[in-house]
């Protein structure tokens, strides 16, 4: 990772670059503490969080920083507790079974999955590398004899179900493998973590504990070039999405880094188009106004920007991919830099004030190899001082085993957090008490249903009948993504597999005018089907309800579930009740702002307040509140909404800033199979009329509508117009 003449490189300029200098002074009085504690390598016992678990996982950090920390400061000190550390372990590796957890579809010995194991030697690897000519010949015949050739091996053909496909798993055991293999000039491995193994005895359809396909069907390549084919689109969009890229992408890079500096030829940066630089960038652009990371799929909330893996990222992505100066600014906010040349380098340039602002900015991005798999289309409104409404709409691929089923589905921020959020997953990562930090049984029951979405669900039932093998032969399709103006951004999709004999389309528009103090968001939802169904689509808003405009009966006494399976099992009903005035309105109020959602409802419709929390006996979910909207006894229905932010609060002030929505009326002017008219009006007297072709999204495409005795006519997908 490190070579020498890059060493002697920072050696010279130690002093020149304080961020870098402040970061080895502090890894410096860490790893000295480590040291004075002395060395700690216990026998194998628990899960993640526990002792055993969180101790081999900090000698792993601590190992590569120590390794490091003798490169730089050439301290003896350092190679000496690297060494020792290993030659415990070597000690230890081979004496060690299968970990007695048994917990995993491919159990550890180090660690209770071979994914930690593989962890583990990604990062002492590169102490290995570090300290190698400070060891004597015969330790380092010892260590790779009793250590790391073993864990090699035991990693890729003792385990071919982790090794051996198209998953973040294997990313980092193919890194693990082929940067153990590099320390050791150890040509078979190398090749084997690039390529795979020769053979695959896998049955095709084998699940993993993630409920993800080990296999399958047809996949032949194998190893990190195939990562680098499988897992990415042609624009960088991971098909696991953005939480797990941020894990996978500290073996893609460090693997790459490792290459390039040992097999130049191979020219990892430039492969596939420069894949991995795109893989960078599509990372930080799905993120919101704080650097969070859009919760798509299995994702824990919360995480960011500043996790350690994004600080690699973005070092060796501005080291190795261009010197873009706007990934100065990002590194300026992490606070913290590698401490090699990419880091030195970031530092340095940070030093000279060469930084520029990263703008996020509206983008769509495609999924699947082919980039022919849907995909996520971005949507974002600036508006006033720095204040920005930022709409995700997801119609991408499942996402293997950590998709979940929400075709369609939708997630809203404004600057400071979520509005109408997407769940996440149901984890307690590395949290002992919540199961052992692994995915709660929740996360299958609750978390990936549809129910658990902002997105339509037909008869009670979850997309694809819940079924991760069948989700992964379909995808919902692009119908139109357009952000060339503005003030009327758009994107919309069309799923037709997610439930048999049903066809859905989403529209969804960010409007901005000087009428509205922020953005409105527009959402059009249109399901055709062969037979008659229910149909709900919830809207899961962040934030304390304030006020409805429609009378419910309200469950104050008693309350029971809202159904029995498919997430409904875990939903509270808490009131429900009808309106006949063709509009309802909800207005709430979370992050010191006003919202309010316009629906457009039929007299039959039930409108219901649940909670989350039924059937969880050990409090594993969060208690949150979602309004339905339920049409029953339909084949065709469409579901439109305008949510309006507005006004704000705060505590000390104690006087609210225009808390009523601004919006009127909402009404359908026209549906078709061809169009779809919508119309409302706000306090002042404007109309605002939104047109949508529903079968022809060419931009050239020219449309003539009559509605209400009014002539249309327009050129593209869509048109709003204002009167």
């Amino acid at each position: 990772m490190l070579t020498p003449e890059r060493v002697q490189n920072i050696r010279a300029q130690l002093g020149t670059a304080p961020l870098f200098d402040a970061i080895l002074a502090e890894t410096m009085v860490e790893v000295d503490a480590e040291i004075a504690a002395g060395i700690d390598v216990p026998v194998p016992r628990d899960m993640a969080g526990g002792y055993t678990h969180e101790r081999h996982k900090r000698n792993f950090f601590i190992l590569q920083k120590a390794g490091v920390l003798y490169q730089i400061t050439t301290d003896k000190k350092y190679a000496v507790y690297v060494r020792d550390m290993l030659l415990a372990y070597a000690k230890l590796y081979p004496t060690l079974g299968l970990h007695p957890t048994n917990r995993s579809y491919a159990t550890g010995k180090i660690f209770w999955q071979c994914l930690n194991d593989a962890n583990w030697l990604v990062y002492v690897s590169q102490a290995y590398d570090c300290v190698y000519d400070f060891l004597k010949p015969l330790e380092r015949t010892l260590l790779e004899q009793d250590l790391f050739r073993p864990l090699a091996d035991f990693l890729s053909v003792g385990n071919p179900q982790f090794f051996n496909r198209i998953h973040n798993h294997s990313t980092w055991g193919n890194a693990a493998v082929g940067m153990i293999g590099l320390v050791m000039q150890d040509k078979e491995l190398v090749d084997r973590a690039l390529y795979g193994l020769k053979t695959d005895n896998i049955a095709e359809g084998q699940k993993d504990n993630d409920g993800g396909f080990i296999k399958q069907p047809g996949q032949i390549r194998a190893g990190f070039l195939a990562q680098l084919d499988g897992s990415f689109s042609p624009d960088g969009y991971f098909t696991e999405g953005p939480y797990y890229l941020r894990y996978a992408i500290y073996p893609f890079l460090l693997f790459s880094k490792a290459l390039a500096n040992n097999r130049p030829a191979l020219d990892i940066f430039g492969y596939r188009d420069g894949i991995l630089k795109k893989a960078v960038y599509a990372l930080l652009y799905q993120t919101d106004a704080q650097g969070q990371f859009f919760p798509i799929n299995d994702a824990q909330k919360g995480m960011s920007w500043l996790a350690r893996e994004v600080v690699t990222a973005v070092d060796l992505a501005y080291f190795n991919c261009g010197r873009d100066p706007a990934l100065l600014s990002i590194a300026a906010l992490q606070g913290t830099v590698l401490l090699d040349e990419a880091g030195f380098t970031v530092a340095r340039d940070l030093a000279k004030n060469l930084g520029q602002p990263f703008h996020q900015k509206p983008m769509e991005f495609v999924d699947g190899p082919d980039g022919k798999q849907g995909g996520v289309g971005i949507l974002r409104s600036p508006y006033g001082n720095n204040g920005e409404l930022c709409l995700v709409l997801k119609y991408s691929a499942q996402g293997m085993g950590h998709g979940h089923f929400d075709k369609l589905s939708y997630a809203l921020y404004d600057e400071t957090a979520e509005v109408v959020q997407d769940y996440g997953a149901a984890r307690w990562v590395n949290i002992d008490q919540k199961g052992g930090g692994r995915y709660l049984r929740e996360n299958d029951t609750w978390a990936k249903q549809t129910i658990a979405h902002n997105t339509l669900v037909v008869n009670e039932q979850s997309n694809y009948g819940g079924d991760v093998e069948t989700g992964e032969r379909f995808h919902p399709d692009r119908y139109f993504f357009n952000t060339e103006n503005n003030a009327a951004q758009a994107v919309s999709a069309k799923d037709q597999h997610a439930y048999p004999g049903t066809r859905m389309h989403r529209t969804m528009l960010l409007l901005r005018d000087s009428i509205f103090e922020k953005p409105l968001v527009l959402d059009i939802f249109r399901v055709n089907s062969e037979t008659e169904n229910q149909y709900d689509l919830p809207t899961w808003f962040q934030g304390h309800l304030l006020a409805q405009n429609f009378d419910y009966q309200a469950q104050t006494t008693t309350r029971a579930p809202l159904g029995t399976a498919n997430g409904y099992q875990h939903l509270w009903l808490e009131a429900e009740g009808k309106s006949p005035d063709g509009n309802v309105q909800i207005t709430w109020f979370g992050s010191g702002r006003f919202f309010t959602q316009t629906t457009l409802v039929a007299p039959d419709d039930d409108l219901i307040f649940a909670r989350l929390g039924a059937n969880d006996p050990n409090f594993n979910l969060r208690p949150d509140p979602v309004f339905i909207q339920r049409k029953k006894g339909l084949k065709n229905a469409v579901f439109v909404s305008v949510i309006e932010p507005h006004g704000l609060y705060t505590p000390v002030a104690e006087i609210p800033q225009n808390p009523f929505p601004h919006l009127t009326a909402l009404k359908l002017l026209f549906e078709s199979a061809a169009y779809t008219a919508v119309q409302f009006t706000t306090k002042n007297g404007a109309l605002w009329t939104v047109l949508l072709a529903n079968e022809n999204a060419a931009e050239s495409a020219v449309h003539e509508l009559v509605a209400a005795g009014k002539t249309y006519r327009w050129t593209g997908p869509f048109t709003v117009l204002k009167n």
